[in-house]
């Protein structure tokens, strides 16, 4: 019992009392723009149903969930509190009209205005009520002190007894604060803060994006050991090798040393093709470099534009590279083409691969032996899409799209 009386006397003084009026004073102010954007919001949705407001409307949500990060900044500087941003919507290489669908239709962009539409009335209430508390507490409490200034008719029951009353609403407004505080805290967790869901599905796209990075890591490292170990040793077998051949004198022993140096260069070959699998050596100088030298092998004429502001990640670089390697020997032994355009650009955080060609058509991502199952598959591991148009008679247009992040 003693314990709960000194916690409610303390209350007042206490820095998490001040923080929580400091976080509600200023949640107040803060709070009006994103109002308006709220009020912004009912007047698109609105206007949205003559088709007009949808624009307007897409601008809105976005602007919503960018206020996940302005709430948090208070949040966090006088409470502690911290969240994380709500994910990605959508992926502007889709194309515009795909993209504001992703936004209209997603849940994170509707709470976070949702938010905004609460957050004003609430910590209007807070602010209002919780400074009448502080105020006319003080003033209760001092008013035995000044009331002897002012003469005039004494206050119900005395002016002790408006000390009291003071003294009640300072007690009082401390918890008043907490309250406003709580019912805050539940409003983020319902609106801004993303779900359980939400939360395991970007710890594995992380470890997933951790796993990729490892094991291009340890392709590349099992590369250079057999290309700098494995692969030396094997071509000083060989020389060995053919200088005992040389040496050899009997007939029977001669032909023996031919066989097994015959057998070294066999095994180095099938090693090059293996280390090549696991790390093209076209793709040490980057990746362009590397698309131009496939279009210079190919059987079939390529024109290549290649447009990347930066260097991909390893990842990608490989996927890209063995993609485009992929549809390039199709072409060569399905389409019957004369020529063939390559296009490899960065845009909009898209890396997006594109080959077309003149050929017969009729292309099938299920036809057997031309690997476009492995593509997309390839594709899908790294979020991203392949898509085939090839009407019978051509001309076939295959794009692969892979996030840059």
């Amino acid at each position: 019992m003693r314990s709960v009386v000194g916690v409610v006397l303390r209350a007042p003084t206490t820095a998490r009392t001040w923080r929580e009026v400091g976080y509600t004073v200023t949640g107040t102010v803060l709070a009006v723009p994103t109002f308006a954007i709220a009020l912004l919001g009912l007047v698109f949705s609105a206007l949205s149903l003559l088709t007009i407001g949808l624009p307007l409307l897409t601008g809105v949500l976005l602007l919503a969930r960018l206020t996940v990060r302005y709430f948090r900044g208070p949040a966090r500087l006088f409470l502690g509190w911290s969240w994380p941003n709500p994910p990605p919507v959508g992926r502007r290489g889709t194309g515009p009209v795909r993209w504001a669908r992703a936004v209209l239709t997603d849940a994170s962009g509707w709470k976070a205005l949702a938010y905004c539409f609460a957050r004003l009335p609430l910590m209007a209430a807070g602010a209002y009520l919780g400074g009448a508390l502080v105020v006319g507490g003080l003033v209760g409490v001092t008013y035995p002190v000044w009331v002897h200034r002012f003469p005039q008719d004494p206050p119900w029951g005395g002016s002790w007894a408006l000390a009291a009353q003071g003294l009640t609403a300072l007690l009082v407004f401390p918890w008043y604060f907490r309250l406003i505080v709580s019912l805050d805290r539940w409003l983020v967790r319902a609106l801004l803060e993303p779900g359980p869901e939400r939360v395991r599905i970007a710890a594995l796209e992380a470890s997933r994006a951790a796993l990729r990075a490892d094991a291009a890591a340890l392709l590349r490292r099992v590369e250079r050991d057999l290309h700098d170990g494995t692969q030396a040793r094997l071509v000083a077998l060989g020389v060995g090798l053919s200088r005992i051949e040389g040496r050899a004198g009997e007939p029977e022993l001669k032909a023996m040393v031919a066989q097994a140096r015959g057998s070294v260069v066999e095994t180095l070959t099938e090693l090059r093709d293996i280390v090549r699998g696991i790390h093209p050596p076209a793709l040490d100088t980057g990746l362009s470099t590397a698309i131009e030298t496939l279009a210079a092998r190919s059987a079939v004429p390529v024109e290549v534009h290649v447009d990347l502001p930066e260097r991909p990640t390893p990842d990608l670089e490989s996927a890209l590279y063995f993609s485009a390697a992929e549809l390039l020997t199709n072409v060569a032994k399905h389409a019957g083409a004369s020529r063939i355009r390559l296009d490899l650009r960065a845009q909009n955080g898209v890396l997006r691969l594109t080959v077309s060609d003149d050929g017969r058509g009729g292309a099938r991502s299920g036809s057997r032996g031309t690997g476009l199952a492995g593509l997309i598959r390839r594709a899908e591991s790294l979020d991203g899409a392949l898509w085939l148009d090839s009407p019978p008679g051509g001309p076939t247009t295959i794009t692969v799209e892979l996030p840059c992040a």
